[in-house]
């Protein structure tokens, strides 16, 4: 293999390796707005799940004594604050400041003040 040859192959690959990370771009890219998208779906669903409770007293405390008979004993207090932790160890924001916006590596400590 000759010098020339050798550069054209280097060359070919370089440039696909740069279109492998335009890719990588692209995709990162859409998983975070997949992500963002789906915690907001959730935060929105609990809030319309909240919504129909008030609305319809009589279904929710049917369903609340359906709970009961089958043996969940939590209080929505308690799933709630579940769900936050579990929001907060997905990587998202939980305290007032930042809701909602992805965390970085780091803790916060206005959520950390949240569970404390």
């Amino acid at each position: 293999m000759n010098k020339k040859e050798m550069l054209e192959r280097f060359s070919l690959l370089e440039k696909r390796f740069e279109e492998l990370q335009e890719d990588f771009v692209t995709l990162k890219k859409d998983l975070v707005q997949l992500v963002e998208e789906n915690h907001q779906l959730a935060h929105e669903n609990h809030h319309l799940r909240q919504r129909l409770e008030e609305l319809s007293p009589e279904s929710a405390k049917q369903g609340l004594t359906e709970q009961n008979q089958e043996g969940d004993h939590k209080s929505s207090v308690g799933e709630g604050y579940d769900n936050l932790a579990r929001i907060y160890e997905e990587g998202f924001h939980i305290c007032h400041v930042y809701f909602g916006t992805p965390r970085e590596e780091e803790d916060c400590i206005f959520c950390l003040k949240f569970f404390g």
